[in-house]
């Protein structure tokens, strides 16, 4: 059938872009290099099962037997019965009872070698585990271990998870941006065409009448004039406020108002040229004799709280993404509350916590690098905030969307300000003034009131800064490492809780 994408050619595409969220190799062989020979397939089946797991709990993918990691096709060179019992692994090897959402399942002929092809889409009727109750997820390259009440889906959330993989009747390639979306195809693949590229990535499947488009295809992809026909609200919405607080009526403090509508490509480039220059508060004359904005916020926590937002906002909801601008903070505030496998516990604890509302958004923005790591954005935007010494993010979600404020304050206090200042010809980093602050009032320092402030227990990373400081000569050694072992034996204390460093003021000051 014209226009359908061969099953070996999407085999060898995947391979040629190799293992990731969304792709796993797994070899059939084993030994020494020299002298291979195929694996138990009980084995085998065991890992098909826990992959295949791994992806339906995660955002769906592919695996292929009778590859290498590196993409080496050496194929399986086991019985037709033992390559049976394989293909049947995803009924054997998972949980009794449960039936994974495959999308294919077969034997191929690549290069002249048998290779086991699976696709399995994103679970949303249930969490899928192994034949012992244990259940898995995937997790950029890795399959984790995760428990079931963490991913477990709601009924509600099984609608909102559907809302962009669902099919869009009436909707034509025709309707997409086709320049837009070659450049995407050719960067994701050299020499892809548009049709086989929605099917690779999943945006869209070959049937009966045609190609037929999912509504990410849509959102991503749509001519950006006419993205209004298949979401009311694709838009970001600016509001500019006089103040540090939103009034009403009379006393209505919003001095602009502007939206910003588009495909999410376009959305995201023109919604940044809009959100930029409000990040700038002064121009100054420069060391270069050339004006130059000074950045309140940092411009790549702004942009991936913005990106955020416009990836895993809620697009069953006709609303827009929109962005206050404080006199004193942003709030960016997206459609749609939190899942409910991910708190507001969970992101502040910068673990990488990831539950993605639009799996085929994600991973196009991922595979185009817009995205960073699945996971990742949060923890990036706190550390982004941390290394300019503004205030932590602030997040909120409640019944029907979710907001992000980044405060423009800095962390430290007038009196600690003050300090600071008493150092400032010295250009310290930020871990050099957490030290220093340490030493405020002639206080002394330990060891261990050093490695909490740079919340770290790596001697590398202690043994610098502490030296660095020294050479300076803004902290001395009143107490030496033989003082500091005596003292602790008479307080019964650990060397590193014994103060053996105290700051010095500048002479200067």
């Amino acid at each position: 059938m014209e226009g359908m994408l061969i099953i070996q050619e999407r085999v060898k595409n995947t391979i040629i872009l190799g293992e990731s969220h969304f792709r796993e190799f797994k070899t059939a062989l084993e030994g020494k290099p020299d002298n291979k020979k195929p694996r138990l397939v009980k084995k085998i089946c065991e890992d098909i099962g826990e992959a295949l797991v791994s992806f339906a709990n995660a955002d769906g993918g592919e695996l292929l037997i009778g590859v290498e990691d590196n993409g080496t096709i050496t194929g399986i060179p086991h019985r037709e019965e033992d390559i049976n019992s394989m293909l049947a692994a995803p009924q054997t090897h998972i949980y009794h009872g449960q039936e994974l959402p495959l999308s294919s399942s077969t034997k191929l002929d690549i290069d002249g070698k048998t290779v086991l092809y699976f696709a399995v889409n994103k679970g949303i009727a249930q969490i899928y585990q192994l034949p012992d109750g244990r259940c898995v997820r995937r997790k950029d390259k890795s399959t984790m271990p995760e428990s079931v009440d963490k991913i477990h889906f709601e009924r509600q959330e099984i609608r909102l998870r559907e809302c962009d993989s669902q099919f869009v009747d009436g909707a034509l390639v025709t309707d997409l941006d086709l320049q837009l979306l070659q450049s995407v195809a050719d960067s994701y693949l050299k020499g892809l065409s548009i049709e086989l590229f929605l099917q690779q990535t999943g945006l869209a499947v070959y049937g009966a009448t045609g190609l037929r488009l999912k509504r990410a295809a849509l959102l991503l992809f749509a001519k950006s004039n006419e993205i209004s026909r298949w979401h009311s609200k694709c838009q970001i919405r600016f509001l500019k406020v006089n103040g540090n607080e939103l009034k009403s009526g009379e006393n209505y403090n919003v001095i602009s108002d502007e939206n910003v509508q588009g495909n999410i490509f376009d959305l995201w480039l023109k919604s940044w040229e809009s959100f930029r220059p409000y990040l700038a508060y002064k121009t100054e004359f420069g060391s270069d004799a050339k004006f130059e904005q000074k950045y309140i916020y940092p411009e790549d926590a702004c942009k991936e709280a913005m990106l955020n937002a416009i990836a895993h906002r809620d697009y069953s909801i006709q609303n827009g993404v929109e962005i206050y601008i404080f006199n004193d903070r942003i709030e960016i505030k997206s459609p749609g509350a939190l899942l409910s496998t991910i708190t507001i516990k969970n992101l502040y604890e910068l673990e990488g916590a990831h539950e993605s509302r639009n799996p085929l958004i994600a991973r196009i923005l991922r595979e185009n690098k817009l995205m960073r790591e699945l996971g990742e954005g949060m923890k990036r935007i706190f550390n982004l905030m941390s290394e300019n010494e503004l205030e932590k993010p602030v997040l909120y979600s409640n019944g029907t969307w979710f907001k992000v404020t980044l405060s423009n304050k800095t962390v430290y206090s007038q009196k600690e300000q003050e300090w600071l200042s008493l150092f400032k010809r010295y250009d310290l980093t930020n871990n050099q003034k957490r030290i220093i602050l340490l030493g405020m009032e002639g206080r002394g320092i330990s060891p261990a009131d050093i490695k909490n402030s740079l919340n770290t227990r790596e001697l590398e990373i202690y043994t610098a800064e502490v030296t660095a400081l020294r050479i300076l000569g803004l902290l001395i050694e009143f107490r030496t490492n033989r003082q500091a072992a005596q003292k602790a034996r008479q307080l019964g204390k650990s060397n590193d809780q014994i103060t053996r460093f105290r700051v010095i003021i500048p002479k200067d000051h």
